[in-house]
């Protein structure tokens, strides 16, 4: 089966190709119900997984893994002499249930709260009324037992889901989807917050801002005491790993000098 090739950036291996091909991608591993994750890295999961030899293992086992943030898309490009284009969950959700519904597939929400997830039903069988919605799930926010985990790969299973949305925040969404390769026989997408977008709970950038990778800086303002930490800090520290990053042939070509 044809899966995107992947480049290095970072430690990490983006896919490439361009958004409808990695959607295609996706939809055929769901078809053929090939036990498989996605990932859609931003600077925050790229952090992460810098700091962690474990989760980035995660990360680069991924079968898919996407260039969601804007930063990590810049510097896949810059690094690697390509124009990727960007492929984040925001756009992955619908885009993945429209072609699903095309496909006769269907998809299982796993992750978010109960209403969340009704939003998400309610508004779904509007956009895409044949669209079969095989199950939902609200997980506890506490960590789960091995006999829940069990719980919840039956009831996957026993839904017949084509693809799995997961949106349990990172990186518990990512190690969960790990986890259950192998078993749940279905393509699982963390998608994160697409969940609240959807559903209407949570509004996106404004188009200029995600373009100018400033989409960070709008969902700060709505949230500054969560996201304080994770946009300044994180954000800074990234910037100064890809000035690290130019800068080394400059340095090494001066030293040859």
């Amino acid at each position: 089966m044809s899966i995107p090739r992947k480049a290095g950036v970072f430690g990490m291996g983006i896919s490439t190709g361009s958004f409808g091909e990695q959607v295609a991608a996706m939809i055929r591993l769901g078809s053929a119900h090939r036990s498989s994750y996605v990932c859609c890295v931003n600077v925050h999961m790229c952090m992460e997984a810098r700091a962690d030899p474990e989760f980035m293992a995660v990360v680069n086992g991924a079968d898919i893994a996407t260039a969601d943030g804007m930063p990590i898309l810049y510097s896949l490009n810059r690094f690697n002499n390509l124009k990727q284009e960007r492929v984040a969950g925001n756009d992955l959700m619908p885009a993945v249930m429209a072609a699903a519904e095309e496909q006769g597939l269907s998809v299982f929400l796993h992750g978010g709260q109960p209403h969340v997830l009704e939003k998400i039903v309610q508004r779904a069988a509007v956009d895409f009324p044949k669209l079969k919605i095989a199950g939902t799930w609200s997980p506890p926010f506490r960590p789960t037992s091995s006999q829940e985990r069990e719980e919840e790969v039956d009831r996957i299973v026993a839904s017949g889901a084509h693809i799995v949305l997961v949106s349990l925040g990172c990186p518990k969404q990512e190690r969960w989807m790990a986890s259950m390769k192998g078993r749940v026989p279905a393509v699982m997408l963390g998608v994160g917050g697409a969940f609240l977008l959807y559903a209407g709970v949570d509004k996106r950038a404004p188009r200029w801002m995600r373009k100018a990778s400033l989409e960070w800086l709008y969902r700060l303002a709505l949230e500054p005491r969560r996201l304080w930490k994770r946009y300044i800090l994180t954000n800074t520290a990234f910037i100064w790993m890809v000035f690290g990053e130019i800068w080394k042939p400059r340095a090494k070509k001066s030293k040859g000098d």
